[in-house]
């Protein structure tokens, strides 16, 4: 039986809620996600929008992403709330450190993939996320990161520069009428790191609603992440 994928479908996955401890004493909730039945081939660690604003990490493109990816890009998708932030799964301890403390947390998630052996790492930050993946995501265990809806604005030249000198991959993925950064402003933004990739959406939004935007995110973390599993099908 063919079914077309919609936004509700949630493909098979090991699911496992988690918990993450953070250097300053705080744990954190989230879910990894893995391929049913073999190992994942990279990993996803999501960084979720403002939570002040609704973010957490239930955002529907992460949400989105751990539904879908491990069974049909053999992604592990690791999904966690910053410290404050509530979802479903529950309230991390602490509060909302305007993008400074929430080093800490991004710290954690990367500590908890190296102790269970994940592979492959890479950053996918959203909104505010983004700030976080350029501040605190200079890891050496991480692979590169992928933003989506980045509005650099905790997120300075400097942070820019020292991705830069870190050298990994950088893909941004920037919505034709995006709120905060529009496309051409965004590639004379980057232009101080050149291993950039400036990606305009045409016809997206900051939050990428709609199925079709989705697709595209989707398959354009794919593309980066592991490629030989896209484009996605649309039918499962």
């Amino acid at each position: 039986m063919v079914a077309e994928i919609r936004a509700s479908t949630v493909l098979p996955a090991r699911r496992e809620d988690i918990e993450l401890h953070t250097a300053d004493g705080l744990t954190l909730v989230g879910e990894i996600a893995l391929p049913e039945d073999r190992p994942p081939a990279a990993t996803l660690v999501c960084l979720h929008p403002l939570p002040t604003h609704g973010g957490m990490m239930d955002s529907h493109v992460l949400r989105k992403a751990s539904y879908r990816l491990p069974a049909l890009a053999d992604l592990a998708v690791l999904r966690f709330n910053t410290r404050g932030t509530t979802s479903d799964r529950g309230t991390s301890e602490g509060a909302f450190g305007h993008g400074q403390d929430e080093r800490f947390d991004v710290a954690a998630a990367l500590e908890y993939a190296e102790f269970h052996d994940l592979p492959r790492p890479w950053l996918v930050g959203w909104s505010f996320g983004t700030e976080l993946a350029l501040k605190w995501g200079r890891d050496p265990l991480v692979e590169g990161a992928i933003l989506l809806s980045p509005p650099l604005h905790r997120a300075t030249d400097a942070d820019l520069d020292a991705w830069a000198e870190f050298g990994r991959p950088l893909v941004a993925l920037v919505p034709e009428h995006d709120d905060y950064l529009r496309p051409d402003e965004a590639r004379a933004r980057f232009a101080r790191v050149p291993q950039v990739e400036v990606v305009g959406v045409e016809g997206a939004k900051h939050l990428w609603v709609g199925e079709p935007y989705v697709r595209i995110v989707l398959d354009e973390i794919v593309k980066r992440v592991n490629p030989a599993a896209g484009p996605l099908p649309t039918q499962v």
